[in-house]
């Protein structure tokens, strides 16, 4: 069957070579292909009964579950829109979405482990969602209300993954080159701005990560533990589904449940967060606890992890650094598996659809292109380039510079062998004494000493020039002396790069985004100016 990018096409290329193979294993039950496109066609059987049309903007505010997916297929197939909602999202966050992509539906659930959906909406003004027509609820029982912010209530049907006829379904006339997903920022000061994808960035994406991530290979199976919401998670199933590999589904992360699953399904294949490993790494025992591990990806979200990264390559746990954002897709580039272990561990590497994507620094003071070596801005053109962001030229006009570049706004740089290196956002770097420095640098010189379990460092202005200040969580029953520790600072790295304060913590402010748990180092900031004040 000849490829081409609409989405319903990994359906149907999967139900000519195996429509009786597994697609999803989802609490327990294997779902096959021939399943799994059945519940597509009736969800867009369902969505046609709605009256959804070609560019329709429909919400969906799911924890994973197959619905999630045949959701998007369907209103792929439809043309319309899906707008992705994280679960962690609350009344503002939410109110923000649905009102700036103006979402006809709502699909939810009544609610979910702690998480009261209803509840949540409750928050909403009535009046700030014009746009919104109504909210449909999945698995809805006998108290469910019959309105919401003063919409009727639809309840969504079933998916019973009996398989029907693919002759009952009008021809895919959808555009791949249209908008189908409206992805979050993960803003932390402003309300998260919308990045628009098309199918075809999702499918060719697909295709390009189970080739390069060796999903494509014999016995592949997939364990799908991030968030559908967020370019993490939906790349990777996507990943999977594409390859024909297995994809186990978590409606939510648990490290025991993981490391679980992990083992019960013979995985070879997972993505996630440092912490999410770290959360696995710690609840399983002994040498070699996953034997058929190949490739387990992360996303470095915290400065704390390559210790444990190392650890876990000691027990076989094949972790690999990654690279993406929201606006080139995640997976975007991972480290080759023939690079040596510390080089493996760093965020970055050989882009999926080298040598079509390209991937260049600028120094951000000088504005000229920077030769491997030396850090700056990484800017990003490939096919799985963004459209913009949704209905806010200004913003894209921002970031995407005349050449069709894209400004990441992460500090990094390349290697000679054309691969290339991941640092830190540039709002976290810091300029010192003239250089440009990547906290992790300092965070490490701190983590050598015995009395130092984590560190995370930010630079804020003392006395009219930037300096270096650092919070750090001492090990237990041994906090050091902050003169002390200084002094053995000054010892060990350049003068700019010693801290002038240090302050002991229990732990840091975080946040939790559709990929995992990140350090708010704005906080970080906001926490030294009071203390110093």
């Amino acid at each position: 069957m000849e490829q081409n990018n609409n989405l319903w096409s990994l359906i149907e290329q999967r139900l000519e070579a195996s429509p009786d193979s597994t697609a999803f294993i989802e609490g327990g039950r294997a779902i096959t292909v021939a399943q799994f496109h059945a519940q597509c066609s009736q969800a867009l059987a369902w969505l046609q009964a709605q009256g959804v049309r070609r560019g329709d903007r429909v919400a969906v505010w799911l924890v994973n579950r197959t619905e999630w997916l045949a959701l998007l297929f369907a209103l792929a197939r439809l043309g319309a829109v899906l707008v992705s909602v994280n679960t962690r999202y609350r009344s503002d966050e939410v109110s923000h979405i649905l009102g700036k992509s103006g979402a006809r539906l709502l699909v939810c659930q009544p609610g979910f482990r702690k998480i009261d959906f209803a509840d949540i909406l409750r928050g909403i003004a009535t009046d700030a969602l014009p746009a919104l027509e109504g909210i449909v609820v999945v698995d809805a029982g006998d108290y469910t209300a019959g309105t919401l912010l003063g919409r009727p209530i639809a309840r969504f049907p079933a998916l019973d993954g009996v398989t029907s006829a693919d002759s009952a379904l009008a021809a895919d006339s959808s555009d791949p080159g249209e908008a189908v997903i409206l992805f979050t920022t993960s803003g932390t000061t402003k309300g998260p701005k919308l990045v628009m994808h098309p199918q075809r960035t999702l499918v060719d994406h697909a295709r390009r990560c189970a080739r390069a991530y060796g999903l494509d290979q014999p016995d592949a199976v997939m364990l799908a533990m991030l968030p559908f919401c967020g370019v993490f998670g939906l790349n990777g199933v996507l990943a999977a589904f594409a390859a024909g590999a297995p994809a186990v589904l978590m409606d939510a992360f648990d490290g025991e449940a993981a490391a679980d699953l992990a083992q019960r399904h013979r995985v070879t294949h997972t993505f996630g967060s440092d912490e999410m490993y770290q959360r696995i790494a710690e609840a399983v025992k002994g040498e070699q606890p996953f034997p058929a591990a190949r490739f387990f990806g992360f996303g470095a979200f915290t400065s704390s992890f390559g210790e444990y990264a190392r650890r876990a390559w000691s027990r076989g746990i094949p972790l690999v650094g990654l690279y993406g954002s929201s606006e080139v897709l995640a997976l975007f580039s991972g480290q080759p598996l023939e690079l040596p272990l510390d080089a493996r561990l760093e965020g970055g590497g050989r882009p999926v659809a080298a040598p079509l994507a390209q991937v260049r620094v600028r120094d951000t003071e000088s504005g000229e292109l920077l030769p491997p070596g030396r850090s700056g801005e990484l800017e990003i053109r490939a096919p799985s380039n963004f459209l913009g962001y949704f209905n806010d030229p200004q913003a894209t006009a921002d970031v995407v510079l005349p050449d069709g570049f894209f400004r990441t706004g992460d500090l990094g740089h390349l290697r000679d062998d054309g691969t290339f290196v991941y640092e830190a956002r540039m709002g976290d770097a810091i300029r010192l004494g003239g250089f440009l420095v990547n906290p992790v640098e300092i965070e490490a010189v701190l983590k050598r000493f015995d009395s130092v379990v984590d560190a995370q460092v930010v630079a804020i202005e003392i006395e009219g020039r930037m300096r270096v200040v650092a919070f750090v969580v001492p090990s237990p029953g041994n906090v050091p002396v902050e003169a002390d520790l200084i002094a053995q600072i000054a010892g060990q790295t350049a003068s700019f790069k010693v801290p002038a304060r240090i302050w002991f913590v229990d732990r840091y402010p975080v946040t939790q985004s559709s990929n995992g748990v990140k350090t708010q180092r704005n906080k970080l900031r906001d926490m030294a100016i009071e203390r110093l004040a």
